[in-house]
């Protein structure tokens, strides 16, 4: 079974820009959606941008503009690049995969999370 491993979290200053980065490890059949979430504390996890296998991207609407995620496919590496950041922001940010594996099995796969946090 694949994993996902987080990397790129901070503290920067509001304004400033971030790239979290995701690395897909491990064996799978397909990976039909990947996403970034997020959970800020005393709230709920919600889903801030995902990409799916044929290149759609969604966002919520408090990133549209600020944030853009993509692939590399040669890396086996996700990407958000986070510009504009700004202190409503700060939360752990976390990895997610919706993939099929070698059984067929349609499983869904977290990172660990990474922290990032904007303030002054």
């Amino acid at each position: 079974q694949g994993q996902l491993v987080e990397s790129g979290g901070g503290l920067v200053q509001p304004g400033g820009s971030l790239r979290l980065s995701c690395v897909v490890s491990g064996s799978w059949r397909r990976i039909n959606v990947m996403g970034w979430y997020r959970q800020a504390p005393g709230k709920e996890r919600e889903l801030v941008a995902r990409i799916d296998s044929g290149g759609s991207t969604k966002y919520v609407d408090s990133v549209k503009g600020r944030f853009a995620i993509s692939i590399d496919n040669a890396k086996n590496t996700m990407y958000l690049q986070m510009d504009s950041l700004k202190p409503e922001d700060t939360a752990i940010y976390y990895c997610n995969a919706g993939a099929t594996d070698l059984s067929f099995r349609n499983l869904e796969v977290w990172g660990q999370g990474t922290l990032v946090t904007v303030s002054s």
